[in-house]
């Protein structure tokens, strides 16, 4: 018995470790449940921000883990099925954050393997927030997932729902901030 209660406490205890190195996305730019930045809001469809990506940073990575992709999806918008800001992939595993305006294509600073496919605004790239005047709140999730395979096999014109698509089929983990925005 005096094996059983120690093989118990050895089992439990390493649950505790495996949970609390959990997959964490972090912001300087966004928190969690608190207003987005006006620097961040698209520029065009009536908004007129400097559509600047926020610098996002991650740790506790898990094992197996390849690749990462980023999204960035407003529930909210009045499309019935949402609006997708931001849509990256094959993030090379070595890389533990994003400078703010990486998400703009001609700034040199994603890394090079990585692909920006295209927005619900039908171009490549960070498309900040941008609600309709009056709509009320919207949340903006922005998702990092660990992905166990190096690359997905698409093109950088691939729509949202496909890359959501692979995304799901090769998560190992995930974690979400989300921002919120109105005009």
């Amino acid at each position: 018995m005096k094996h059983a209660g120690t093989f118990l406490f050895g089992c439990l205890l390493g649950l505790t470790t495996q949970a609390s190195l959990a997959l964490e996305l972090q912001s300087p730019d966004v928190s969690n449940q608190v207003r987005m930045k006006k620097q961040q809001e698209y520029k065009g469809f009536g908004c007129n921000g400097e559509n600047i990506s926020p610098a996002l940073k991650w740790k506790d990575i898990p094992s197996g883990t390849k690749s990462f992709a980023l999204t960035i999806h407003d529930p909210d918008a009045p499309t019935g099925s949402g609006w997708w800001h931001w849509v990256v992939f094959n993030i090379p595993r070595d890389t533990r954050k994003l400078p703010a305006n990486a998400g703009n294509p001609s700034s040199g600073l994603m890394p090079e393997q990585a692909v920006q496919s295209l927005t619900d605004f039908g171009s490549k790239g960070y498309g900040g927030p941008c609600p309709p005047k009056g709509h009320g709140i919207h949340h903006y999730h922005i998702t990092l997932y660990a992905l166990d395979v190096e690359k997905l096999p698409l093109q950088d014109d691939a729509p949202a729902a496909k890359v959501g698509y692979y995304i799901n089929q090769h998560k190992l983990a995930e974690s979400t901030i989300t921002g919120l925005y109105s005009r």
